[in-house]
């Protein structure tokens, strides 16, 4: 089998797609520095457009009886719940998910999955998903959609997300069930990882422990160390309030005098300023750097590939670009476990 993928970020669903023995040849990403994370760790045979899919003019695949699966997740920010302002039927973003389409016209695939953030049943009535299933109706796919929950499919992070998956043959697809019973925690996720201070800045560590978790373990795959250990360097008035937040805690925590500069402290989001429960998964894995997400043992925020150990990155997997770019992608990205899941479960009715 062989995949495009759409709206790609920096690889996440390839990643899935590719652990599943699908040959990814073709993809579109808009941003500079997410193709360039994509490229660094994939090849695939057609390469990348790296424009705006609204450009895309599409290409010719050469299947030699392979069947074909387009994959992808138009931008989200506009249909989540963290997102008011946007989600409604004015935001152009919103609508791009109608080039989507468009690319899955052009090369008429056998599967295509359709992903994104459990907000776009709630956005506008509904009104996406509604337009979402037509348009798979009218291009012919037999269609499933479900709400699947990460840590059910070995993810140390609840992340809930939406997967609609279209077949062209007439097939129902089913969704696969929970792989785990119980959930990968944030200490069975990080805890091997090289110590770090506020503001680290040197990308490539070796392991300071050994790997106990068989989750540790699976993130490693055989290396001695691996890149990306980089860290946001926080302010001193900000490093003093991490320190009175306990774990599972927020900015609630936080004395008064030490939030002056909040206008109203009592209208933060209850995610600002959250550590992460060692015994817990992590919470949603999204802009982490601005949501000043901290680590459950100490004082500053995660490093780029603890972020990317909860979103189930393999540690030879290496984010590209500067510190910020590198956190966007992460942030962004699909879990490439549950990304797994959904794709091996395709490559099971074949």
């Amino acid at each position: 089998m062989i995949g495009v993928d759409l709206f790609s970020g920096a690889g996440g669903m390839s990643l899935g797609a590719r652990m599943s023995g699908i040959d990814v040849q073709h993809v579109i990403e808009l941003d500079r520095y997410s193709a360039m994370t994509y490229l660094h760790n994939h090849k695939p045979k057609y390469g990348i457009f790296n424009d705006d899919i609204r450009k895309y003019k599409g290409l010719d695949i050469e299947r030699n009886n392979q069947e074909l699966i387009v994959f992808g997740g138009p931008p989200c920010q506009g249909f989540s719940t963290s997102n008011q302002r946007t989600r409604t039927t004015k935001n152009t973003n919103n609508w791009l998910y109608k080039e989507f389409f468009r690319v899955v016209k052009h090369f008429s695939p056998d599967w295509v999955v359709f992903e994104n953030v459990r907000g776009l049943f709630e956005t506008a009535g509904g009104i996406f998903v509604e337009k979402i299933l037509s348009e798979f109706d009218k291009l012919g796919y037999t269609t499933s959609l479900k709400l699947l929950n990460a840590t059910d499919f070995g993810v140390p992070q609840k992340r809930t997300r939406l997967f609609i998956v279209g077949a062209l043959n007439g097939q129902v697809f089913q969704f696969p069930e929970p792989l785990i019973d119980k959930p990968v925690s944030v200490k069975q996720a990080i805890n091997d990882l090289p110590k770090l201070q506020n503001g680290a800045s040197v990308s490539y560590q070796s392991y300071s422990k050994a790997a106990r978790s068989e989750y540790a373990k699976l993130m490693r795959m055989g290396a001695v160390g691996s890149h990306n250990h980089l860290v946001t360097r926080n302010g001193k008035q900000i490093i003093k309030r991490y320190g009175h937040i306990p774990q599972g805690g927020n900015w609630e925590s936080i004395p008064n005098q030490l939030m002056r500069n909040y206008s109203d402290k009592s209208r933060c989001h209850t995610g600002i300023y959250r550590r992460l429960e060692e015994n817990k998964p992590s919470v949603v894995i999204g802009n982490y750097r601005k949501n000043m997400l901290i680590h459950p043992w100490h004082d500053r925020g995660l490093s780029v590939r603890e972020a990317a150990r909860l979103q189930s990155f393999p540690d030879n997997f290496e984010f590209m670009g500067s510190i910020g770019f590198q956190q966007q992608q992460v942030g962004n990205a699909v879990p490439p476990l549950l990304a797994k899941a959904i794709f091996q479960q395709i490559k099971g009715l074949n």
